[in-house]
């Protein structure tokens, strides 16, 4: 029966040439109807251990081929390793900025498990109407700090809001943490609403962050479908994710809570708050406003690096 098995499989069989691993696209049930048809009546539960037999083993789909790397994307990497060790070798902020995936508000599933006597009971669909809200956590990471802040924004995620939560970070606690910096270096991803391409962005980051605060930011972007790089995801989200694993975030106060409690034994804390702010989608720059912009492009990777000065 193996010799037969092996016969109807010969041309959807693939394997890895390393380990000797095979599988076949074709499924147990489909198999033991053809053994059928050849008068070898058996049923899938037999063909499946008959495969096992034969080293075969179910897989996955594996998020590993990534894009095309060309020369300008290790130039970006090792240009923003340069900045880093440039910063904070005078000992100026280095801070990391994105956002989480945004969060329905009520008695949803959230993935992962936790320890309970009883499991958690919650909505069979994730419908947004059944939501009491949506949570859009904000996250600045101060990278020499290893201090997480997360702003838990109600309405949209807009290139206003990414530079106004910066802006409260310095209030709050940049300004504290650095008094005398008066510069700072922000990495970001390439898109979102921290976009390199946003003319938005760059606007925000003028009116709300380098005039009232009186600092000069410098912004390096990751290259595209390079974010998992960005140190905010594997610093501070993954914790996040962690720490509210298989948690319902019923409330926005669950949601802050659990963002509060995020800690590490590298000495990883976070703060949070919410932000109940209105921000409308879709606000253009004018070509006025732009060209307010005091924006210095770097000589290397001119549109992933720049420079924004205070206008007075």
């Amino acid at each position: 029966m193996i010799a037969r098995i092996e016969e109807l499989m010969k041309h959807d069989v693939a394997g890895d040439p390393i380990t000797g691993v095979k599988w076949t696209r074709r499924t147990t049930e489909k198999i033991a109807d053809e053994l059928g048809a050849l008068g070898i009546h058996v049923c899938a539960n037999t063909v499946a251990r008959l495969l096992k037999e034969l080293d075969y083993s179910l897989r996955v789909n594996h998020k590993r081929v990534a894009r095309a790397s060309g020369l300008d994307r290790n130039e970006q990497f090792e240009y923003i390793a340069a900045q880093r060790t440039s910063f904070a070798g005078r000992d100026l902020p280095i801070v990391s900025i994105d956002t989480k995936k945004k969060e329905l508000i009520g008695n949803f599933k959230n993935a992962g498990t936790a320890w309970h006597r009883t499991p958690e009971l919650v909505s069979d669909h994730d419908f947004r109407s059944d939501a009491t809200g949506i949570g859009i956590p904000y996250g600045v990471y101060d990278v020499r700090a290893n201090q997480g802040t997360v702003f838990v924004g109600t309405s949209h995620d807009t290139p206003q809001f990414a530079v106004d939560n910066l802006a409260r970070w310095w209030h709050s606690e940049g300004s504290q943490r650095y008094p005398r910096a008066p510069e700072l270096l922000v990495l970001a991803d390439g898109g979102g609403s921290n976009s390199a391409r946003s003319h938005a962005f760059k606007y925000a980051l003028q009116e709300r962050l380098a005039d009232p605060c009186h600092l000069t930011v410098t912004v390096c972007h990751y290259p595209t479908g390079a974010s998992k790089w960005n140190p905010i995801e594997h610093r501070l989200f993954s914790e996040i994710s962690k720490n509210w694993a298989g948690c319902p975030l019923r409330t926005y106060e669950t949601m802050l809570n659990h963002l509060r409690t995020t800690r590490t034994d590298s000495g990883l804390s976070v703060t949070a708050q919410l932000v109940d702010q209105e921000y409308a989608k879709g606000v253009k720059t004018t070509r006025n406003q732009l060209a307010s912009v005091l924006l210095t492009p770097h000589h290397t990777q001119p549109k992933r690096n720049y420079t924004i000065r205070p206008r007075t």
